[in-house]
């Protein structure tokens, strides 16, 4: 399976090339990350298709499923997964050393409530994650580009929080964490935009136990940077 390529090109329904995606991120991989790839991901590595995925099947269980987009390094991730053994997991990056590192543990450690995808997390959702069949979203320290003619590339727009609230089950969440407020307070004011979500405390919410310390998190606590948390639930 091959989870390196630096390009992924989308065919349509017509055959022809329509649509061409992001240039996915390089990384140099170190051995045990290689060897990963060729151990662990016929079990572990879902590739993308234009299929819709049966998570009851997948997971060979009806345990809930929560799906992380863009989960860096994987350090936190492993530990969520290894906490919540009656929850699956499907992790989303595009960062090939963070993927092939998580991937590395999941296989090491036999991690059975974890799958992970490579891929663009948009086509991902729209193509291959059923209406109303997803727990939760995590997404934790996402780029907050900072620069204002850049907020455009941001992931949190209505847009894509319409497309997130599909996706959930009733009573479902999205779970936030960011260090740049002001990314914050926009993440704040787009889910508040999209009616189907309810923002349970109002604004930002108290900090989730279960929820370990990220890399992102500490250079951002040495900068001086706040921590905001948004926990929004679909009505």
């Amino acid at each position: 399976m091959d989870i390196g390529k630096d390009r992924v090109d989308l065919v349509g329904d017509d055959g022809k090339r329509n649509i061409k995606s992001f240039v996915l991120r390089k990384g140099k991989l170190r051995p045990f990350q290689e060897e990963a790839i060729q151990l662990y991901s016929d079990e572990y590595v879902i590739p993308f298709s234009s299929q819709m995925l049966d998570f009851s099947s997948l997971f060979a269980n009806s345990n809930p499923t929560v799906i992380e987009i863009g989960f860096g390094m994987g350090t936190s991730t492993k530990r969520i997964v290894q906490d919540q053994v009656d929850t699956n997991f499907i992790g989303i990056e595009v960062f090939l050393s963070g993927f092939t590192k998580l991937l590395s543990a999941a296989g090491r450690e036999r991690l059975k409530n974890l799958r992970l995808i490579r891929f663009d997390a948009v086509q991902v959702l729209n193509d291959m994650i059923p209406d109303g069949s997803v727990a939760g979203f995590h997404i934790f320290f996402p780029d907050p580009w900072p620069k204002k003619r850049h907020h455009k590339r941001r992931l949190i727009q209505k847009e894509f929080a319409t497309l997130l609230s599909r996706k959930l089950i009733s009573g479902g969440y999205i779970y936030c964490v960011t260090d740049w407020l002001e990314y914050a307070h926009q993440m704040v004011d787009v889910f508040d935009s999209v009616p189907t979500l309810v923002n349970p405390t109002g604004g930002f919410c108290q900090p989730v136990s279960w929820r370990p310390s990220t890399g992102f998190e500490r250079k951002g606590k040495e900068k001086q940077h706040p921590i905001s948390e948004i926990w929004v639930e679909k009505l």
